[in-house]
């Protein structure tokens, strides 16, 4: 591994070594400014029992690296991180993990890589949106007949423009190790969509129990798309202790708060809930919904992180 350094982006320096250190590095590395600590951070990939690993490195100075130390890993063989760009939204590091399947040739998708949505608070270990869900879906068909991307898809560091989360992409229309061609695509989301929860079964009622939170302000407000049939009920439960587990449970009274029917960013109608009430004591925010897609939450909120499930 080595670095260079160039004044206008064009001409750089002869590359330097770096003096300790050397992963294996044969990925799309990928390096950025950590705005929580202002250093250097690199993601790279290493190998441990032939498994590809996406690691990371840190620096100060952009001469001097960190021992490389594992932040995302995939499932066996048959899905693993091949590259893994990394960006800051939100208060959450998002990785847009390539994922490279190997392991079992007769499965449809050998040699094929898709892209999946990680996340993580501290940069130390990254989870799964939602294991084996894509970002962005692969074209249909197989090389040399299918789409331009039904191959591979290797993302860059998205940007934000007027209100959308656009992604430039590398599409490939054959298998990694094969014969394809590549083009440069471009997929994009609206803004604070990467991803949502729903009912799996589309024809039944859902529920979704938020963990418990400090309300001190009446902003709340929720982000959804909703079918023409559909709705989301929000009510409030009154948390009696500081399990979570048993909160449901022991939950002593619901107060409903307001009935959702369009899509958008709606503001959750506290009623005649005042914010002393809200203030009182935890309470976790119960969502029940039917054909609706649940976004973000925001608001005069404070989340309430229990140690005993922090620690798994």
């Amino acid at each position: 591994m080595a670095v260079a350094f160039s004044r206008d982006g064009i001409d750089f320096s002869n590359p330097q070594r770096w003096p300790k250190y050397n992963p294996p590095a044969d990925t799309h590395n990928f390096v950025f400014m950590d705005p929580k600590t202002n250093r250097y951070v690199l993601v790279t990939r290493v190998w441990k029992d032939g498994i590809r690993i996406a690691a990371k490195s840190e620096s100060s100075d952009f001469l001097t690296w960190t021992e490389p130390e594992e932040i995302a890993r995939g499932i066996g063989f048959e899905n693993q991180v091949y590259s893994m760009p990394v960006f800051f939204y939100e208060g959450l590091y998002l990785g847009l993990a390539s994922i490279y399947h190997d392991g079992d040739r007769s499965a449809g998708n050998f040699d094929t890589v898709d892209l999946s949505l990680m996340y993580t608070y501290d940069l130390r270990h990254f989870d799964w949106i939602e294991a084996g869900a894509t970002l962005i879906e692969r074209g249909k068909g197989k090389y040399p007949d299918g789409d331009w991307d039904c191959g591979c898809i290797y993302a860059s560091s998205p940007i934000e423009i007027d209100d959308r989360i656009c992604i430039y992409y590398m599409g490939g229309n054959g298998q990694h190790t094969n014969f394809r061609e590549t083009s440069l695509g471009r997929a994009w989301i609206d803004k604070d969509k990467f991803a949502y929860y729903a009912a799996k079964d589309g024809s039944k009622e859902a529920t979704l129990t938020l963990r418990p939170a400090n309300y001190y302000g009446e902003h709340l407000e929720i982000l959804a798309d909703i079918e023409d049939d559909g709705w989301i009920d929000c009510e409030f439960i009154d948390v009696i202790n500081s399990s979570y587990f048993d909160e449901v449970a022991s939950a002593r009274g619901r107060k409903q708060v307001t009935r959702i029917t369009k899509s958008g960013w709606n503001k959750i109608i506290l009623g005649n809930m005042s914010t002393s009430y809200l203030a009182e004591k935890p309470l976790s925010l119960c969502l029940k919904f039917r054909n609706s897609r649940i976004y973000a939450i925001e608001g005069d909120l404070a989340i309430i992180r229990q140690e005993r499930l922090e620690r798994g």
